[in-house]
């Protein structure tokens, strides 16, 4: 990913509408949360059904905006919704944080 390290995690509480792009989605932030988007923090936005989730963010030159939608099952997060960058990388790759706990993966070795 481009975002830097070290930045704050901003998670909408609510369901927002995906059909909402840079210009939205930062009016969002101005008029629910204390910061503003120029302030460097990665903000978090998920649909309803948490399949889809887009990532907004301000670099010295403008908004980044990332998009993923699964194919298959929905994002998890842990309660409250408060992440680091390392925590959401996790989230994004489809792992349970609610539970803590690490489980064994089953890898293929080519041989």
């Amino acid at each position: 990913m481009l975002i830097g390290a070290g930045l704050p995690v901003y998670v909408a509480a609510q369901a927002v509408d995906m059909r909402k792009s840079i210009d939205g989605l930062a009016r969002l932030v101005e008029e629910n949360l204390p910061v503003s988007s120029f302030t460097g923090g990665v903000f978090v936005f998920f649909n309803r059904s948490r399949d889809k989730v887009k990532l907004l963010w301000w670099d010295r030159h403008g908004f980044w905006l990332a998009y993923k939608r699964l194919e298959k099952g929905r994002f998890r997060l842990p309660a409250p919704h408060a992440l680091t960058l390392p925590e959401l990388s996790l989230v994004l790759e489809g792992i349970d944080l609610s539970t803590r706990r690490l489980k064994a993966v089953a890898c293929h070795r080519a041989g």
